[in-house]
C-alpha cells in the first residue's frame, strides 16, 4: 500500500503530460508561426525592415500581438544602448585622444546614458499600460524613445569632425543602436487604441 501511494504523484505527473503538450500545441499564443508572421508584417515598413525582422526574430520571450512587439523592441533597443555604453566606458578609460576626442567621447558616454534613462523608462511605461491612462503613457513612451533616438544622433555628430582611430568602429555600434531605436518608436507608433489599449477591468 506504501508502495502505491509513493507512485500516486508521478503516475498523476505522466497523466497530466499528455494534455500539457497538447495545450501547449494547440495554444495560438504559442505559436511560433504567427509570432514570425506579425514580425515580418509588422516591420515591413519600419525605418530598417531587415534589421527590425533580425532582432525581434531573435528576441527571446513573447511576442504575439503589437504591444509584445512594441515592448521587444524597446527591450532590444535598451540592450543595444547599454552594450554602446559599455563600450564607451573602456574607451574613456584608456585615456587615449587627444583633449577634444576625449572631451566628445565624455559628451557621447552622458548622451548613450540618458538613452539608457530613456528607454528604461519607456519599457516600463510599456508594460504597464492601462486604459485609462493608456493616451497619456503612449505619449510618454514617444517622447522618450525619441529623446532616446536624438542622443544617439548627437553622439555621432560630435565626433564627425574628429580622427580617432576608433571612430569607425564607434559609429558602427552607435548608429546599430540608434537604427534599433528607430524601429522601436516605429512599432509604438502603431499602437493605437484598438490594438494596444488594455481592456478596462469590469
Amino acid at each position: 500500500m506504501r508502495f502505491l501511494l509513493s507512485l500516486l504523484p508521478l503516475l498523476l505527473l505522466l497523466h497530466s503530460l499528455p494534455y500539457s503538450a497538447a495545450a501547449r500545441k494547440h495554444n495560438p499564443h504559442n505559436n511560433p508561426t504567427n509570432s514570425s508572421h506579425l514580425v515580418r508584417s509588422s516591420c515591413s515598413h519600419a525605418s530598417y525592415p531587415n534589421l527590425c525582422i533580425h532582432s525581434l526574430s531573435t528576441y527571446v520571450g513573447p511576442a504575439n500581438t503589437p504591444r509584445d512587439l512594441a515592448q521587444a523592441a524597446v527591450t532590444v533597443s535598451l540592450s543595444r544602448a547599454r552594450r554602446v555604453s559599455s563600450y564607451l566606458a573602456q574607451l574613456s578609460n584608456s585615456d587615449q585622444g587627444t583633449k577634444r576626442e576625449l572631451s566628445a567621447l565624455s559628451a557621447c558616454i552622458d548622451l548613450m546614458s540618458e538613452s539608457v534613462d530613456e528607454l528604461t523608462r519607456t519599457l516600463d511605461e510599456l508594460k504597464h499600460l492601462h486604459a485609462e491612462t493608456f493616451l497619456f503613457q503612449m505619449s510618454n513612451a514617444q517622447t522618450w524613445v525619441s529623446a532616446a533616438l536624438t542622443d544617439d544622433d548627437t553622439c555621432l555628430d560630435g565626433f564627425e569632425e574628429l580622427d580617432v582611430k576608433v571612430k569607425a568602429d564607434m559609429k558602427r555600434k552607435v548608429t546599430n543602436a540608434a537604427r534599433v531605436t528607430s524601429n522601436a518608436l516605429y512599432l509604438i507608433n502603431r499602437l493605437d487604441e484598438s490594438r494596444g489599449r488594455p481592456r478596462s477591468k469590469p
